[in-house]
C-alpha cells in the first residue's frame, strides 16, 4: 500500500515522436515526469497536500499521477491537454483533466467547468483553482499531456 501523498505540482508539455508511445514518452520527459513510473489515479488531492512547483522526484519512483493526454498522427491537427486542481479551505481538493482535438482555451474551460461541477456535486466550497494547459499542432505524431504528480 502506498502512503498518502503530501506534495504535488502541475505540469504540461507537448512533443513529437516517431510513434504514439514515444510521442507520449517525449511529452512526459518535457513535463519532468519521464523518468518515473506514473500510476494513474483519479480525482482526489489529499487534505493538506502542499503545492511544490520545483519538486524533484527520484528516477524510477512509483508516482501517483492524475493526467490527461492525447496523441495524433494527423499532420496539422491541433491537440490540447489541461489539468486543474480545485481547492477547498476545509478538506481535500479535486483534480480534473481534459485532452482533446481542441484549442487550449477550450480544454482549460472544460477543466474549470468540471471542477465547479464536482465541487457542487459534493456540496463543497471551492476557494481556488489552478490550471495548466498546452496545445500542439501535430507535425507527424504528436502528444499533448497535462498532469498532477503527487509525492511523499
Amino acid at each position: 500500500m502506498l502512503p498518502t501523498p503530501k506534495k504535488f505540482f502541475l505540469t504540461c508539455a507537448a512533443a513529437e515522436g516517431k510513434n504514439h508511445l514515444t510521442a507520449f514518452d517525449n511529452a512526459l520527459l518535457k513535463a519532468r515526469i519521464g523518468n518515473v513510473n506514473i500510476i494513474r489515479v483519479s480525482s482526489i488531492l489529499p487534505p493538506g497536500t502542499v503545492y511544490e512547483p520545483g519538486l524533484t522526484i527520484p528516477p524510477g519512483s512509483l508516482v501517483p499521477t492524475a493526467y490527461g493526454y492525447i496523441t495524433s498522427d494527423v499532420p496539422g491537427e491541433i491537440i490540447s491537454a489541461a489539468v486543474g486542481v480545485g481547492f477547498s479551505k476545509d478538506t481535500f481538493g479535486l483534480i480534473m483533466e481534459h485532452a482533446g482535438k481542441c484549442l487550449e482555451e477550450e480544454a482549460r474551460q472544460k477543466v474549470e467547468n468540471m471542477l465547479r461541477e464536482a465541487f457542487a456535486a459534493r456540496d463543497m466550497s471551492l476557494s481556488e483553482i489552478m490550471i495548466v494547459s498546452c496545445t500542439h499542432q501535430t507535425e507527424k505524431i504528436g502528444c499533448s499531456l497535462a498532469a498532477v504528480p503527487m509525492w511523499y
